[in-house]
């Protein structure tokens, strides 16, 4: 259940995160609140991911797959350009998730 708490926590800080720029600084009412409550939902879950999985290891991995879903977003939905160096950065960040993931004993499995 706590990975499942954790994918919800990634899930509303990539909508928080999003509709972040769309809320210009947030002078706009309603992309201002969707960020409000994508991060609510998102720290809310966090810390129910936090009962039973090491605080660090919850945000390497709340923290790395955001980015490379708030990156994949902005691709496809805001037209943001990709090099070669942030292709090659984020697939480092999903390695190491994974690398924890599989062989960390920090995690229990």
């Amino acid at each position: 259940m706590h990975y499942i708490y954790l994918m919800i926590a990634i899930v509303g800080e990539v909508v928080g995160t999003s509709f972040m720029k769309q809320s210009d600084g947030f002078s706009k009412l309603g992309p201002s609140l969707v960020t409000a409550a994508g991060y609510l939902v998102a720290f809310y879950f966090l810390s129910l991911t936090l009962r039973t999985i090491p605080t660090g290891i919850a945000y390497a991995i709340w923290s790395g797959v955001g980015v490379v879903l708030i990156t994949a977003g902005a691709w496809v939905f805001q037209g943001q350009r990709l090099d070669s160096a942030a292709l090659i950065g984020m697939a480092f960040i999903v390695a190491g998730v994974i690398i924890m993931n599989v062989f960390s004993t920090s995690i229990s499995h």
